[in-house]
């Protein structure tokens, strides 16, 4: 497949941008919007959740209770998002990208609406862990999907658009909860099955690149001839071994960084919330109807986080972006959590946390199909976001125990540390490539038996 590059003569965007890539970035952006959609119902939800299976499990529902047991259920689905993508990354590389998509939004949306007929806060967290297997596949694949799609000028921008989709979903949780709320977290957790029904339809209308086609043609053609190179060893070996290794060193940095700090804030701060009107005296109603609203207000700030990135990267650079993305997210929390204010002012706050957050999220997705080939594409950006989620997977339980053992409950506090302790992720920086202007890397192509050069398993391999 001919390869399109910057250098080539510019032309209106709308001669540039196929019908075909149009679809993808349609489907892409709606399958990630519902993922969002299924992941925040159960942030909003959690407090009532433990609040009533807590007690069918034999502890007491309290701000303890509450942190350990909470934080335990959304380090299980993060330890399953990160399984899951990796797993369903290394499918995607080796059988495509559209069928593997389709198999894990399903079992995300299921496992989620199962999650409402647990009894107790262990059955819940299963429900949440194979959720989150199947919540995995969704930025890894999608984000290879619509890069090896929009190969011209515009493909950072399109995947920041597709990224944009996560922060709508939650947009679209938070008005649901606004208005279905008050008939239970069951409920809630129920209607994420809806979703899955439409989403697999539009899989079925979005085509397989070209590029990872004719990548899964070429090593079955190599398999059958009996000639094995470099690009046939186990993906992972690939990707843990030079040069490949680097790469997938700094998306890990990257990525352990912005997850650290985006789950630890989206998991605490509806509770913090709840923790301020309980203080105050107010009403349950009046607290879900807060939180719902500080909900909406903190992904409009991420979808335009989220979708500003690309333009932005392409503007400034990728580690420009990156550098932005970490900084207004670091201040924002910094100002916010750590100290009391009143709800207003936590309002106006909160989407500018929501923007330097879902901008961070955006960058690691969006910078992540340049690093590395298609042969391995999927599989690298997803095991790099394992890595991160495996080690994110801490992030929330350790702000709920924190708050309980150290600050009296007090979870915003204690957010704020672990977010300190994310931060850190940005020294990644220092050693990551600029890639704006460049070309995606491809494969590089085995000589044939016959032919010297590159023929061998242990030969040579770029990725740029």
């Amino acid at each position: 497949m001919p390869k399109e590059t910057y250098e080539s003569p510019p032309r209106h965007w709308r001669a540039e941008i196929t019908r075909t890539q149009w679809l993808v970035l349609v489907g892409t952006t709606m399958g990630w919007a519902l993922d969002g959609f299924a992941g925040s119902l159960y942030a909003l939800v959690l407090g009532p959740a433990m609040t009533e299976l807590l007690p069918h499990s034999g502890i007491a529902p309290d701000a303890a209770g509450l942190g350990l047991y909470g934080g335990l259920t959304v380090a299980l689905f993060l330890f399953g998002w990160g399984t899951g993508g990796i797993l369903f990354g290394m499918l995607a590389d080796h059988f495509g990208r559209v069928k593997v998509l389709s198999a894990g939004i399903v079992t995300y949306a299921v496992f989620t609406a199962l999650a409402a007929f647990a009894d107790t806060w262990w059955q819940l967290g299963v429900f949440r862990f194979v959720a989150g297997l199947g919540s995995g596949v969704e930025a890894p694949v999608g984000t290879a999907l619509v890069a090896e799609a929009w190969r011209n000028r515009y493909r950072a921008r399109a995947c920041g658009v597709m990224m944009s989709g996560y922060a709508m979903g939650f947009f679209i949780a938070a008005l649901a909860y606004a208005v279905l709320g008050g008939h239970g977290w069951r409920l809630m957790m129920g209607i994420a099955v809806v979703p899955a029904l439409l989403v697999y339809f539009i899989r079925r209308h979005v085509p397989e690149p070209p590029e990872i086609s004719g990548s899964i043609a070429a090593r079955r053609e190599r398999k059958a001839r009996g000639h094995r190179t470099a690009q046939d060893r186990f993906v992972l070996r690939r990707l843990l071994t030079r040069p490949l290794l680097r790469h997938t060193l700094i998306g890990t940095g990257l990525a352990t960084g912005a997850l650290i700090a985006f789950w630890s804030v989206s998991t605490w701060y509806p509770q913090v919330i709840r923790q301020a009107a309980a203080a105050a005296d107010l009403p349950a109603a009046v607290a879900n109807e807060r939180v719902a609203v500080a909900s909406m207000l903190f992904n409009a700030g991420g979808i335009l986080g989220y979708a500003s990135w690309g333009f932005l990267a392409d503007a400034i650079g990728r580690r420009r972006s990156f550098a932005v993305s970490f900084a207004i997210s670091g201040a924002s929390v910094l100002f916010l959590f750590p100290f009391p204010h009143t709800h207003t002012t936590f309002l106006l706050v909160l989407p500018v946390v929501g923007f330097g957050l879902y901008g961070a999220l955006s960058g690691i997705l969006v910078y992540g199909p340049e690093l590395f080939p298609p042969s391995v594409r999927a599989t690298g950006m997803a095991l790099y976001n394992g890595i991160g989620r495996y080690i994110t997977a801490s992030g929330p339980l350790v702000a709920g125990v924190v708050a309980a053992s150290w600050f009296g409950g007090d979870l915003g506090l204690a957010t704020t540390c672990v977010v300190a302790v994310g931060m850190l992720g940005s020294l990644a920086l220092f050693a990551a490539p600029e890639t704006r202007g460049a070309p995606l890397p491809d494969d590089p192509v085995p000589a044939l038996p016959n032919h010297p050069g590159r023929d061998a398993v242990g030969a040579g391999e770029e990725t740029r």
